[in-house]
């Protein structure tokens, strides 16, 4: 048969076969062991080569098919495993250069085409090359096709080529990199490196390196990891290239024109220009795509920058690297603006080249290239001049909407202030002052400049040189309306931040500055000219926050500061504030107002900046001289101000406060804020307590408040960043509201009844009422009118503001009472005597309920019933109010106000009404069907805040009212008939959420019921009654589609929490030997009701895949109360009826047994999981109900096997099911019985030996499997608690031995390394529990398990000192966790020493262990010390014999280590117990 097939050579050679069968034959000749031919890899691979080179050379015709199908072949060669093993066994195969240079003429063919037929399989075939070291060295040994492939297949990738080859593509250009790069660090000629990479490969590397960083290819088609490592091996490849050591000298001479006489370079000579060359292949024109260009080189010039320093940056060469930086400068297009029209570059084009300019500058610094000495005396300023050409480029091409505009300029400056102070006030126009910056990010940008700016002139003390430029442009002429606020929130947190940190003397010097720039350029020309008007808003700005930032002066400051600070304040009241008030005195004319309005804005700025400036220096500073006089003596008069600003008429405010009240202006607010300050003056007085003073307050107040009220209707949604330069007609109201709210504390208690439910009106009216107006996190940081307001309603200090709180209550009261008569379906009238809560005014609310509790008396136990009567009457005829959609979104609005009140402090009538509301709201009819989710979440809301209500101090008052059993009723009865109505599955999570919240809410009303102890007995059995009948009502339908089973589910709920409380009150009743017979007799019926209704339900429940966690939870109630009622009664006849109860043994077994089977399922719903332990729990407890032929505590066992053991439930899940898992066996373990004991251990030790899972998990073999958290270490933790727990049992309860020593087995292979730190400390504690049970309570096993006992101890030992050992790098954060281990081992040692009888043999082995294993790590000394402390009481028992075979027997290096352990221990250990011994008694 080998000789058929050894003609296979002659038939692929010849013409007359088909080249289908040949490429069959040839296939099958490689696949085959059967076909022998002498050199058969080669020889196939070498008749595939030569036929692609016969008709690549035109040699042959084959049609494309056949072409790739050669390729194909040739990839299945390379890529076998057949041939792999060959070149592995040392077999050499020759794939010829004919072959490597097809493939890179393919390559340049496909680079230039659009062709990509055969471009996977080619590509493929070169990846099987070059990742083979025997086939790639092909390539290493000629080093040009190497250069060649890699060149052309950047060329390919720079095509930007997508479908299925990009990833292929990649991967090839990868792997050529890589061997490229080896040969590059075996390169000894550098010239010829660096000609390959400048003559070929720089340029299309760097076009694919910046569409890489752009990009171009997504995570589907490339990965983020592979394109990382590309751009990483180009840039490493261009760096050796490029900028190698060698060529320092080159670079030298041509930079720093240095003539080098050193021989040693003569072969370098001819190298004259190397960043010429650079340079010139970097703007060649031609090697990328017209839109690509610009972008390549703005990329590549600062990569090519940083390239440079990271080769030849060091001390001394700052010069050499400083003069790359203009020529790669000059590539960049922004440096031939000069003769190029600036348009010609879009903000695009800017934004790319600017943060190449950034990042150059940016270079600069962090390499310290520039100093300022060296520059200026040895090399006369060529970097200085350099940077302010940089400089002037910039600030004559301003880019505000660009950010790194912004951090260029900040660079430079950082650089040297004085490249920038030439065009300093430029800088600020553009910059600053004449920017139009929108852009948060840009924004934050110019917010760094100026900080910068700041920052380096207060450094400098130079504060007032910048300010007179600042005051410079602001003063120049200019189109004053077009420019944005000076001193909004960016510049003025900058500007407070540098006032600061400034001495009061320099302060005081840019204050003056500002003051006489003001009247000499402002004030004489500000009269009717409105540029003017705004040029005096802007340095009034300016004055207000030098005035409000600056340091405050105390009586430790120089007395000289202090006088020049009062002729200070003197001046700016007397030669600017007052002419400038004068101003505002004038006839009003209407050409003139908008000039007016400013004037006067700018005027009670600085009026309101005097005044507060001037009574905090009155406080802080007893040398000041106040001109409105001292606090104490001052008088209050009662119309106007002059207290706060001296010489200014009464008359004159009146006409200033009848011009500011028409506008919605800065002006207005500034009035505001003096008449809080003439407020705060009259509060500091002696006499304020007078009857004058107090209509002062008064009257003051209600201006404030008033001033404001008409704006806070328009309901806008401004915002305003906080500061005062900022205020206009849009944000005024946002900034009135602000100062209320902030002096609330202030105002609340002058302010009239009618101003304060005012307040409260706009506090509800401004509140955001739902999500989507809260806005978001990643907005600017801003105040609005709904922050305020939210800030208000969460401050803790809110319900003390009793007037605003209470006005709050009975305006939200009041709001949800208007929306529900909104929905009012029948005659108001009747319903306003049903319901006098919905249409009573706000301020008769609490006298209403006030006047009834008084009429019932202070411990008035009896409710009047017509309350009860109306709304049970209402609801079961049909409930007169409908809510639809958008009420219904109204409404929920409200309830979120609601819920963000304190209602458990409400006072009583406060209480009862909102719990009437509420309940009123609760059993309204709500939306249409297709509204059910709204009505779910309304109806959940309000029983959440009627549950929160009744655990307030108030709750008893509304049993005043209304008995527990008819709320229990209303609720219910409203309840059962929506139910009907809801179109939501009886599994759905918003409805099993909702029927949770409804049981909360009932579970409560009967706790209260029970607390106060209200006609007990009356209510539960009207409840009871109730209950019976509601059960008729939902279980009559005769089939089963006409049933309600959301009525049956709210029925269960209702009986299941009635069960959870009356059984154990009549158990507790009859402890206490208290009389309990008419309770007992209810409990029965309970029971019955809730059986039947959970049969129906459970029959539905049990169709779904998965039972719900309150259908489980309510059949352990009723087993509890069943159970409980039996023990009770001590038999099954009810002492009621007689008759005899039905049993609900079958329905509890049908439970058990459905339980059992799904518990793996439930382990993902930690709730039903729960509920189900729960239930088991209480069926074992319950012998009387345990099927007679199923042992139930085996059958629980293996089912909590089975979820153990179920690979479909995660670690997570079973770390969560633990407390429950454990909680049901500490039940079984109590118990169970001798025989259980045995079958538990005989399944943990056997039947649950995880050691041949541990040992065939691979995955732990390493870190980065163990840091997933496989399912088996999961398991490790329960299994060992199991196993200690049953040791702990003792040898009565284990006789066998072997099953003692097969736990040693299991420790062994408990994985103790690789594990995070708390996952280690859980898994060592567990251990060492199994290990401590052993030694304690099996002495009998230990007599013959030392060794492996020891075993298992020193894994804990080494462990720990792997653990505790120091390492490189890393914090020392998780060594809490080691220390505690290392306290465990020495605490073992301790417990081992104690039983010195049976461990004498083993101690030296037990020392020579320990010195080994320590000998190997440098342990932190805290883990050292527990160590030595606890190996100490190991040497304690030692004797002399065994110390000498130790210094004997151990190794050279491990001898030395013992030697200087047992120095220590006679030392310290043993000389002080040697003197503990001796002083005792």
């Amino acid at each position: 048969m080998a000789a058929v097939y050894s003609g296979i050579s002659f038939k692929l050679k010849s013409k007359t076969t088909s080249w289908e069968d040949k490429l069959k034959l040839a296939h099958f000749a490689w696949i085959s062991h059967q076909c022998v031919l002498p050199n058969k890899e080669q020889v196939l691979l070498d008749w595939a080569r030569q036929s692609l080179i016969a008709f690549y050379k035109k040699k042959l015709e084959l049609k494309e098919d056949i072409v790739e199908r050669l390729w194909i072949y040739i990839d299945n060669i390379l890529h076998s495993r057949r041939l792999q093993n060959l070149l592995k066994n040392g077999k050499t195969i020759n794939l010829q250069i004919s072959l490597v240079k097809i493939i890179n003429e393919r390559v340049a063919e496909f680079s230039l085409s659009e062709s990509q037929r055969s471009t996977c399989a080619m590509l493929s075939c070169c990846q099987g090359i070059l990742s083979t070291p025997a086939l790639a060295v092909i390539y290493t040994a000629r080093q040009e096709l190497l250069v060649a492939l890699l060149s052309q297949l950047c060329r390919l990738a720079c095509r930007q080529p997508g479908g299925a080859e990009v990833a292929q593509l990649f991967e090839v250009i990868h792997l050529a990199l890589g061997h490229y790069l080896l040969i590059q660090q075996q390169q000894v000629n550098p010239r010829r490196a660096f000609a390959e990479v400048t003559g070929h490969l720089l340029q299309p590397c760097l076009v694919l390196r910046h569409l890489l960083s752009g990009g171009t290819w997504t995570q589907g088609q490339l990965r983020q990891a592979l394109s990382r490592d590309v751009r990483s091996q180009i840039e490493a490849m261009l760096r050796a290239g490029a900028f190698q050591p060698e060529l320092l000298s080159s670079y030298k001479e041509e930079l720093l024109d240095q003539q080098q006489g050193d021989t040693k370079i003569g072969a370098m000579k001819s190298l004259l220009a190397p960043m010429d060359t650079v340079i010139a292949r970097l703007v060649d024109p031609g090697y990328c795509e017209l839109s690509l260009r610009a972008a390549v080189i703005a990329s590549s010039v600062a990569l090519l920058y940083k390239l440079f320093l990271d080769s030849y940056v060091k001390e001394g060469n700052q010069l050499l690297c400083f003069q790359v930086l203009p020529r790669l400068f000059g590539c960049l297009r922004i440096s031939q603006l000069q003769e190029e029209h600036v348009s010609a570059l879009t903000t695009s084009d800017w934004t790319s080249e600017l943060l190449v300019v950034e990042q150059l500058l940016m270079s600069v610094a962090n390499n310290n290239i520039y100093n300022i000495a060296a520059d200026r005396i040895r090399h006369g300023e060529a970097q200085f001049h350099f940077y302010r050409r940089v400089a002037e480029l910039l600030i004559n091409h301003s880019q505000a909407s660009v950010p790194a505009w912004f951090r260029c300029l900040k660079a430079l400056m950082s650089l040297n202030h004085l490249i920038l102070e030439p065009d300093l006030d430029d800088l600020l126009a553009s910059a600053w002052i004449d920017a139009e910056v929108t852009d948060l990010r840009t924004r934050k940008a110019q917010e760094a400049l100026i900080h910068t700016l700041f920052q380096t002139y207060a450094k400098l003390r130079q504060v007032p040189r910048l300010f007179e430029e600042i005051l410079g442009v602001l003063c120049r002429p200019a189109a004053e309306a077009l420019r944005q606020p000076v001193l909004a929130s960016g510049p003025s947190r900058v500007l407070r931040e540098c006032l600061l940190e400034l001495p009061p003397s320099q302060i005081l010097d840019t204050w003056c500055l500002v003051l006489e720039k003001f009247q000499s350029l402002v004030l004489p020309y500000l009269r009717g000219d409105a540029d003017m008007a705004l040029k005096s808003l802007s340095l009034s700005s300016l004055l207000h926050c030098i005035m409000f930032n600056m340091r405050s002066l105390d009586s430790s400051t120089p007395v000289p500061i202090i006088r020049r600070m009062q002729r200070t304040m003197d001046r700016m009241l007397q030669e600017l504030v007052k002419p400038l008030l004068d101003l505002l005195l004038e006839p009003p004319r209407p050409e003139l107002e908008p000039w007016l309005r400013k004037v006067s804005d700018s005027a009670l700025l600085l009026s309101y900046t005097w005044a507060q400036v001037d009574t905090m220096l009155s406080i802080n500073c007893s040398q000041y001289q106040s001109a409105s006089g001292a606090l104490t003596d001052a008088v209050v008069e009662i119309p106007g101000l002059p207290s706060l600003l001296p010489g200014v008429e009464t008359h004159h405010w009146k006409k200033i406060e009848k011009f500011t009240a028409q506008f919605d202006s800065l002006s207005k607010y500034c009035l505001e804020q003096l008449y809080l300050q003439k407020m705060k003056r009259t509060l500091v007085e002696t006499s304020f307590q007078s009857e004058e003073a107090l209509c002062a307050l008064r009257r003051d107040a209600a201006y404030i408040l008033g001033s404001g009220r008409e704006s806070l209707n328009q309901r806008t949604t401004a915002s305003w960043d906080g500061q005062v330069g900022t205020v206009s007609t849009l944000t005024y109201p946002v900034a009135h509201w602000h100062l209320v709210v902030s002096n609330l504390t202030i105002l609340i208690s002058y302010l009239c009844p009618n101003d304060v439910r005012s307040l409260a009106s706009v506090l509800l009216r401004t509140l955001p009422m739902s999500k989507a107006q809260e806005g978001s996190a990643e907005e600017e940081p801003s105040i609005t009118l709904e922050k305020i307001s939210s800030a208000v309603l969460h401050n803790p200090l809110f319900p003390e503001m009793q007037p605003l709180h209470s006005a709050f209550l009975l305006c939200l009261t009041e709001g949800c009472a208007s929306v529900l008569r909104s929905g009012i379906q029948g005659d108001p009238r009747l319903l306003g005597q049903q319901l006098p809560w919905l249409f009573e005014k706000e301020h008769t609310i609490v006298t209403l309920w006030e006047n009834r509790f008084a009429k019932v008396g202070p411990e008035g136990v009896e409710p009047k019933g017509e309350i009860a009567q109306n709304l049970l009457s209402l609801v079961k005829s049909d409930f007169p109010v409908q809510l639809g959609g958008e009420q219904l979104e109204s409404i929920l609005g409200f309830l979120e106000v609601i819920s963000a009140l304190q209602l458990d402090s409400l006072l009583a009538p406060y209480h009862v009404h909102y719990f009437l509301l509420l309940l009123s709201t609760a059993v309204s009819k709500l939306g249409a069907p297709c509204s059910c989710p709204l009505s779910l979440r309304c109806l959940m809301t309000c029983y959440r805040l009627l549950g929160y209500l009744q655990r307030g101090k108030s709750a008893r008052s509304v049993l005043k009212i209304l008995y527990v059993s008819e709320i229990f009723e209303i609720t219910l009865t409203s309840l059962f008939k929506a139910s009907s109505r809801f179109s939501v599955d009886t599994d759905d999570p918003s409805w099993l959420e909702f029927l949770q919240v409804i049981g909360t809410f009932l579970e409560q009303l009967l706790q209260m019921l029970i607390q106060t102890k209200l006609s007990l007995v009356l209510n539960f059995g009207k409840i009871v009654a109730f209950l019976r009948t509601l059960y008729t009502e939902a279980t009559s339908g005769k089939q089963v589609e006409t049933q309600n089973p959301r009525g049956q589910q709210l029925l269960l709920v209702s009986l299941t929490k009635l069960c959870q409380v009356l059984g154990p009150l009549v158990q507790e009743r009859k402890q206490q030997q208290e009389p309990s017979g008419a309770l007992s007799a209810l409990l029965p019926e309970a029971v019955l009701q809730t059986g039947a209704v959970l049969s129906l339900c459970w029959a539905r429940g049990a169709q779904g895949r998965r039972l719900p966690s309150a259908l489980i939870s309510s059949v352990s109630a009723l087993l509890e109360a069943d159970v409980g009622q039996r023990s009770t009664h001590g038999t099954d006849v009810s002492p009621a009826t007689g008759e005899r109860l039905p049993s609900h043994t079958a329905f509890y077994q049908d439970v058990y047994s459905q339980l059992l089977s799904g518990l793996p399922a439930l382990a993902g719903d930690p709730q039903s999981f729960q509920a189900a332990m729960r239930f088991l729990t209480l069926f074992l407890l319950a012998p009387e109900l345990h099927p007679k032929k199923d042992a139930v505590f085996i059958s629980m066992f293996h089912s909590v096997r089975k979820v153990l053991a179920d690979p479909a439930v995660s670690g997570q899940a079973i770390q969560d099911l633990e407390p429950h898992l454990g909680a049901l066996f500490t039940q079984m373990l109590e118990v169970g019985t001798t025989e259980d004991f045995r079958m538990v251990m005989q399944y943990v030790l056997q039947g649950l030996d995880v050691s041949n899972m541990w040992k065939a998990d691979v995955q732990l073999q390493n870190r980065e499997a163990c840091q997933e958290q496989p399912v088996p270490l999961a398991v490790v933790g329960p299994i060992l608690d199991v196993l200690a727990a049953l040791l702990r049992q003792g040898e009565a309860t284990i006789s066998n031995p072997h099953h003692v020593s097969l736990a040693f087995s299991i420790l062994l292979t408990v994985p103790l390394d690789h594990l995070k730190p708390a996952e280690y400390g859980s898994v060592f504690l567990r251990v060492h529990n199994v290990l401590f049970s052993i030694l304690q309570c099996h002495p009998k096993v230990m007599l013959k398990a030392i060794p492996s006992f020891l075993n298992c101890f020193n894994r804990l030992v080494f462990s720990v000192m792997h653990e505790g050992r120091q390492k490189d790098k890393g914090s020392t954060d998780d060594l809490s966790v080691v220390l505690e281990c290392a306290r465990l081992v020495e605490r073992m040692y301790s417990h081992i020493a104690a039983r010195a009888e049976e461990f004498t043999v083993f101690f030296p082995f037990m020392v020579a262990q320990y010195v080994t294993e320590v000998q190997k790590v440098t342990l932190y000394p805290a883990v050292k010390g527990l160590l030595q402390e606890g190996i100490y009481l190991i040497l304690d028992l030692c004797i002399e014999p065994d110390v000498q075979f130790l210094r004997v027997s151990l190794q050279p290096g491990v001898r030395d280590i013992f030697k200087e352990l047992y120095n220590d221990y006679a030392k310290y250990h043993k000389a002080k117990h040697e003197g503990e011994r001796r002083y005792a008694a």
